[in-house]
């Protein structure tokens, strides 16, 4: 089939993540395959067109561009689409007024959160506007579809469930080789014990609360040190808070990295502080590199973590909880690596990226009975 991804961009993140190994695996199955980003191509863009998979970029303005969505139809147009898989609500309602008289075989869109944006009303109501031209709407769990229908933002008849999935095959796990190799890195002692957090610095992931769990936990643990992986408008913020609490030196900010795989193999424990999430793809690495991990209760994340099975799970912004939980964790190591390696046989059952593309072949071919889990 020819296939159009429809995204706001392809910069680092989640979302756009899982967009580009669909993509790939897409390809490989022999489907002809494009994206398409609303605004600049992304920082990750590279990745498709060195395999010879085009990413057009339309350079929407802010407000109404009608010249960025005549971009967007000729794009989708000169690729003879048969599928239009949008991504998130913005890029749904964009391609959807863009490719206005085209005939398409499927309209799809998924949705890779709950849906939770502040001051997102205006967004939601574009959203359910075009709606009428989407013949299946994808929630990425169950807590995330139930929300949208519960908030008449979608219609149920239209909804469907499909999780996400990762190249499992592509993660090792945790190791004290591994491990040695990113302490020194980082010029940290031999015995320095390692958490980390794989997320943007922004609202939604809570890095504010992780920190100050994370200062009582390196109180009554000295040999401790806090890594944050990925980038954010947060940034200066997290860093000042971090001053403040006297944890210069001891809290890591390590910026958008492309070894996240090995930098998780070389964690002792791994963490996310969210107070909104969907179907959280850093949850399933950190499953798949065998870490044992502690996540806020919200979204889809307890639909990846069985608490004391698989992981732990708290109260979201709950600082004392959480210091608690990780305190556990690190004092009992062996409980720790069973919960690891259970994540790990769980993530290699349920999360694979082959799972979710099948899914989204059934889709493409008309079906919207799709569940798994």
């Amino acid at each position: 089939m020819n296939i159009t991804h429809f995204v706001e961009n392809l910069d680092r993140g989640g979302l756009e993540r899982m967009v580009l190994e669909l993509v790939k695996l897409q390809q490989r199955q022999g489907h002809r395959c494009q994206v398409v980003c609303l605004f600049e191509p992304g920082s990750q863009a590279h990745e498709l067109r060195e395999l010879g998979i085009p990413v057009n970029a339309c350079d929407k303005r802010q407000g109404l561009d009608l010249r960025a969505l005549a971009r967007a139809r000729a794009s989708i147009r000169s690729h003879n689409t048969e599928v239009l898989h949008t991504h998130n609500a913005v890029a749904h309602y964009q391609a959807v007024l863009a490719t206005c008289g085209l005939p398409m075989r499927q309209v799809i869109n998924t949705r890779h959160g709950m849906g939770g944006l502040r001051r997102a009303a205006r967004r939601e109501w574009l959203y359910r506007r075009a709606l009428g031209r989407t013949h299946a709407i994808v929630a990425v769990c169950e807590a995330a579809r139930n929300d949208a229908v519960q908030r008449g933002i979608v219609p149920p008849e239209k909804t469907c469930v499909v999780p996400n999935g990762i190249r499992v095959e592509r993660f090792q796990t945790a190791s004290a080789s591994m491990r040695r190799q990113l302490l020194q890195s980082l010029g940290l002692p031999s015995i320095t014990r390692l958490i980390g957090n794989v997320g943007r610095l922004n609202w939604a992931k809570d890095q504010a609360t992780l920190i100050r769990a994370f200062g009582h936990v390196h109180a009554s643990e000295p040999d401790t040190a806090l890594l944050l992986i990925g980038e954010g408008e947060l940034r200066t913020e997290l860093q000042r808070r971090v001053d403040e609490l006297g944890l210069g030196g001891h809290v890591h900010f390590l910026g958008d990295r492309n070894d996240v795989q090995a930098l998780l193999a070389g964690l002792d424990l791994f963490v996310l502080s969210s107070v909104s999430e969907g179907y959280s793809l850093a949850l399933l690495e950190a499953g798949a590199a065998a870490l044992p991990v502690i996540a806020t209760d919200v979204g889809g994340n307890r639909e990846i973590i069985r608490d004391g099975r698989t992981g732990r799970l708290v109260k979201a912004s709950d600082v004392a909880a959480l210091s608690e939980v990780m305190l556990d964790l690190l004092h009992h190591p062996a409980h720790a690596l069973a919960l690891g390696l259970a994540a790990r046989a769980w993530v290699e059952q349920h999360g694979s990226l082959d799972a979710m593309a099948c899914s989204y072949a059934e889709l493409y071919q008309g079906s919207k009975t799709v569940r798994r889990q």
